[in-house]
């Protein structure tokens, strides 16, 4: 009966091993990298082809914005034909006459300081177009990495909980074994059946949150059944570089996109100023004209054609305006230190998440170091009892202890590095400096 212990306790690291390679190689046959899996979202996601949409249409907004400054030339065409039927007494003739006109017609703005101003501010709105664009990339880069290494995560959990479950099944299989010789109490029974019951609701679970973690990542590329590359063995992780959190925090008030957009936003709040004021200077347009008229007809004292050509210069200057354009300055203004305070927030709300972001990762790595040495220490752990059960000094439910331990550990490690490489995605975000080049970094961390 021993010697069917030992076996059983031989055997189970390799039928985890045979498990874990079974579950790799199905995952293989249509395994996607992270960066394939990035380029499908960027084609497919609403949200990021919105942004994009967005930053397009400012262009254009641009363009009309700078057409103020160009002149406008229009042709008018017209024609007239008029009948008249005189009293019978004079003549009993109809006459009549048709009147054809054609003309030029133009105009250019040759000073309006708030023409100059819209077009200045049109060009801030590229710019902030263009942040929310860099903001919504960031944006989808951490969304795809988080469903990514949620699936992965969640293969790991569920092949730990079947690998746990299958040594449960082994210890209540050598526990009723050992009942019926009489070398065993039915505790011992009943304990390992109620761990291997508890396990198997575990594993129901596990393969739940799979289903669903898979439903969110197939959902964000546009694909159906999506199969994520794991990460290569031996996983090395890569340390944070700069090691300084102000490293960071200097980046980040240089670089991320939200302190871009503020100041932009600020920019474009001291324009509105300056285009509020505008409405008290003059403004001055040039305007021009070249037409012909032709009459033809009867009863007319004149046919024939003439053409008249005129130019103008037109000076407006506002005098008075019931005190709007006072009232609307100091709105300006006081919109203006909104815009200041909005940059404030964005920099110290920026400041606060690089910092949070960057201790997060530094823990991270800290508990996977801790993590792999408790994997190792609870892998002794599991040996030592399991020889402690075969001479008789340890129970049945200290080696279900120790089983439970190592794949808890095991499972705790798989997910603290998944969250150390999004975390770090995340802290480069938080940063400002989150780049499709990241991914492909990220990308080269997985197997081949």
């Amino acid at each position: 009966m021993a010697a069917d212990r030992r076996t059983s306790l031989t055997r189970r690291p390799l039928r985890m091993t045979l498990l874990m390679v079974a579950l790799g190689l199905a995952g293989a046959v249509r395994a996607q990298s992270l960066q394939e899996l990035y380029e499908a979202a960027r084609a497919y996601d609403a949200t990021y082809l919105a942004a994009r949409a967005v930053a397009d249409s400012a262009q254009y907004q641009l363009g009309q914005a700078e057409a103020l400054n160009r002149p406008k030339v229009g042709l008018g065409v017209s024609a007239t034909r008029t009948e008249t039927d005189p009293p019978s007494k004079v003549s009993r003739d109809r006459f009549g006459n048709t009147v054809s006109n054609a003309g030029l017609t133009a105009s250019y703005a040759l000073f309006n300081r708030s023409n100059s101003v819209t077009i200045e501010q049109a060009r801030k709105n590229v710019e902030v177009a263009q942040s929310d664009l860099d903001t919504a990339e960031q944006d989808l880069i951490i969304r795809i990495a988080t469903a990514y290494f949620d699936v992965l995560a969640a293969k790991d959990a569920l092949a730990t909980t079947q690998a746990n479950k299958t040594a449960i099944a082994e210890q209540l299989a050598s526990a009723k074994r050992n009942f019926e010789v009489g070398t065993a109490t039915i505790t011992d029974t009943r304990e390992a059946q109620a761990r291997y019951d508890l396990a198997t609701a575990q594993e129901l679970a596990a393969d739940n949150d799979l289903r669903v973690k898979g439903v969110t990542l197939d959902q964000l590329v546009g694909r159906v059944g999506v199969q994520p590359r794991p990460l290569a063995q031996p996983v090395a992780l890569p340390p944070v570089t700069p090691s300084t959190v102000d490293a960071w925090v200097n980046t980040a008030e240089s670089s991320h996109p939200a302190i871009r957009k503020a100041q932009l936003g600020l920019d474009v709040a001291r324009l509105e100023i300056d285009k509020a004021k505008a409405a008290r200077l003059p403004t001055v347009d040039l305007s021009g004209s070249f037409g012909s008229q032709h009459t033809t007809g009867t009863g007319v004292s004149y046919t024939g054609t003439t053409t008249n050509a005129q130019a103008a210069v037109a000076l407006n200057m506002p005098l008075y305006s019931g005190g709007a354009i006072t009232n609307r300055i100091r709105e300006t203004v006081s919109l203006e230190e909104k815009s200041r305070n909005d940059l404030a927030y964005a920099q110290r709300s920026v400041e606060e998440g690089t910092k949070r972001a960057f201790f997060g990762v530094q823990s991270l790595l800290a508990q996977v170091k801790a993590y792999e040495a408790a994997e190792a220490s609870s892998q002794l752990a599991l040996e030592a009892t399991q020889l402690g059960y075969k001479v008789g000094v340890r129970v049945n439910l200290d080696v279900l202890n120790a089983q439970l331990q190592l794949y808890t550990t095991q499972r705790d490690l798989a997910r603290a590095r998944y969250d150390v490489l999004v975390n770090s995605l995340r802290l480069r975000q938080a940063s400002g400096q989150l780049r499709p080049e990241d991914v492909t970094a990220v990308n080269g961390l997985l197997a081949r």
